[in-house]
């Protein structure tokens, strides 16, 4: 409702303005035509020229009036359409950003709802230390969730890779990858990490921990436990990779084209823990470091996700 008041606005602008200045020109024509004729000449040549210079301003008196009509039925449609394609990029930032609002809302009201439960239910009557624990460590665990989908709302909302940069450093991503996995493949031996040689990027070691993290966490959820998981850490020219292989159930085509938009979860996906943030965040790190992260996916297969950073040249 709100963008068909706006395209009706504009189009009546857009026709009014044109009307104008097609006023405007066709009085000047006719203003510059008539001023610029010589009617002593006309007149010394008899009355047929002066006849025939009468005739001449009224057919452009004509022309002019009828070219004017024309406009009156032309111009509002392509006001029209000059209108749609000025509200076109707008309409297409309001809906995402209500969709992010939606998407936020209802995340944000999942854990809050979880903490609230669990204070409401160890107040209704006398409990036992444990359960009080329990509890606690219940309406805890949600907060932490709750701080870390603020964290990644936060990160996702920087505009300008400028506000990033500040804390880019020089990164040994084959480290950092080992270090990430160490943290994540707790004993289960389910991941391998496979690297030749040392290779340098320019970041965030922080951001990049990230979105390495969170690109196996994926791989981690949606494999099973006897499933082995592949980290490769490869330098090509000025480029620098992680490419996280797994062989899980994949993903089909349509759920690959959806894998970037935020709050977005397949379905077989709902019940695993997350927000939907992961690989949003991971493609707003890339972008912060001129570098971009793809997917490739099969149902059935698996998937591999690759992470292209510019290599560090000192």
């Amino acid at each position: 409702m709100m963008f068909r008041r706006a395209l009706f606005r504009l189009t009546l602008t857009y026709t009014l303005m044109q009307l104008i200045l097609f006023g405007i020109f066709a009085i000047g024509v006719y203003a510059f035509v008539t001023g610029t004729f010589d009617f002593d000449a006309a007149q010394h040549d008899g009355e047929a020229s002066v006849n025939a210079a009468e005739q001449g301003f009224a057919n452009l008196r004509t022309g002019l009036v009828v070219g004017y009509a024309i406009l009156l039925v032309l111009l509002p449609l392509s006001s029209y359409l000059m209108a749609r394609a000025a509200l076109a990029p707008i309409r297409r930032s309001y809906e995402l950003q209500q969709r992010f609002v939606d998407g936020a809302s209802h995340e944000l009201r999942s854990p809050l709802s979880v903490v609230q439960g669990e204070l409401e239910l160890a107040l209704t009557r006398s409990r036992t230390p444990a359960q009080y624990r329990a509890a606690m460590s219940r309406a805890l665990e949600a907060a932490g969730g709750l701080i870390r989908l603020t964290d990644d709302l936060l990160l996702l909302t920087r505009e300008s890779p400028g506000e990033l940069e500040a804390s880019f450093e020089p990164v040994s991503l084959d480290e950092l990858v080992r270090r990430v996995v160490g943290l994540q493949d707790t004993g289960t031996a389910r991941i391998a990490v496979v690297t030749s040689q040392s290779v340098m990027v320019f970041g965030s070691r922080e951001l990049l921990a990230r979105a390495v993290a969170n690109i196996v966490d994926n791989a981690v959820k949606f494999t099973s436990p006897a499933d082995r998981i592949e980290v490769s850490v490869l330098s090509s020219g000025k480029s620098a990779q992680v490419i996280v292989r797994d062989n899980g159930g994949g993903m089909t085509e349509a759920e690959v084209g959806h894998a970037f938009d935020r709050f977005w979860r397949a379905q077989e996906s709902r019940n695993t823990p997350g927000f939907g943030l992961g690989l949003p965040l991971v493609r707003q790190v890339c972008a912060a470091h001129h570098g971009k992260v793809t997917i490739s996916s099969a149902v059935g297969v698996g998937t591999t996700v690759v992470l292209s950073l510019p290599a560090y040249q000192p």
